[in-house]
């Protein structure tokens, strides 16, 4: 079994599940394709408050599925394709969600978990979590645009440490980078999810979304002059109207 990727929506909530347990969930070729599938069946559902991303019982996702890198690195051709088209293109589909994407962690995160992890918004993580990317001990460097992605997130000082120490962080080291936004115990994340939820609930998708185009646009140095070209064009959305109407009448808005 190759592992696959699993997507359960419910009560406006996506839970995508990272599932390969028997390799501590490490992605297969197919499970990044099946991100990709997942995520971009997502955009675009103003139903959903938030996605969910996590790891099958005890982990997030222990890197990449190794059995399989004899079949396709050691040729230059399809190892760029893998990186470009099938792990780019995974990740790629995380960061155009337009609903935020919270990653839920536990146990082991490495590698290919670190890098997805880099691409949700809010990352939540137990206190025994660890993380790293230790692939030098492999004989390969970290591809540019996922390199690019976890230096952002991550910062830079802790990307050069996990690729050229092959260091591996404690989830209260990550913390005190300003990598990870909560830790708490293991058996306390899934009530610090919930409350999470809940306060994301009635929030405005039209909000999230432009949150999201603009967070995207600031992480590709877009310039402000485009950007202030079109930032107000949302004046006369629904949205808009209701949250201020809402507020004015002391009332809950209805946004979906």
């Amino acid at each position: 079994m190759s592992g696959r990727v699993l997507c359960v929506v419910s009560q406006g909530v996506a839970r995508v599940t990272i599932s390969h347990p028997a390799r501590f969930n490490a992605m297969s070729r197919a499970m990044w394709r099946d991100l990709r599938r997942v995520f971009d069946g997502l955009r675009g559902d103003a139903s959903l408050s938030a996605v969910v991303v996590e790891g099958e019982g005890a982990h997030f996702c222990a890197g990449g599925d190794i059995s399989e890198y004899p079949a396709f690195r050691f040729e230059e051709a399809s190892l760029r394709h893998f990186h470009e088209q099938e792990v780019w293109g995974g990740l790629q589909a995380v960061l155009d969600c337009d609903a935020p994407v919270i990653a839920l962690i536990r146990g082991n995160c490495m590698g290919a978990g670190v890098e997805i992890a880099s691409a949700c918004d809010i990352r939540l993580a137990a206190d025994d979590a660890r993380f790293g990317a230790p692939i030098a001990k492999l004989g390969f460097p970290m591809a540019p645009r996922e390199a690019q992605l976890v230096a952002r997130v991550m910062g830079e000082a802790t990307a050069r440490e996990m690729l050229l120490a092959a260091a591996v962080l404690s989830a209260a080291e990550l913390k005190s980078r300003g990598a990870l936004h909560q830790i708490v115990p293991a058996d306390g994340l899934p009530q610090t999810l919930d409350r999470l939820l809940a306060n994301m609930a009635p929030l405005s998708p039209l909000a999230a979304r432009l949150h999201k185009q603009l967070f995207r646009d600031l992480a590709a140095g877009t310039p402000m002059d485009q950007l202030l070209a079109g930032a107000y064009d949302y004046a006369g959305e629904h949205e808009h109207r209701e949250g201020i109407e809402a507020f004015i009448g002391k009332r809950a808005p209805v946004f979906r």
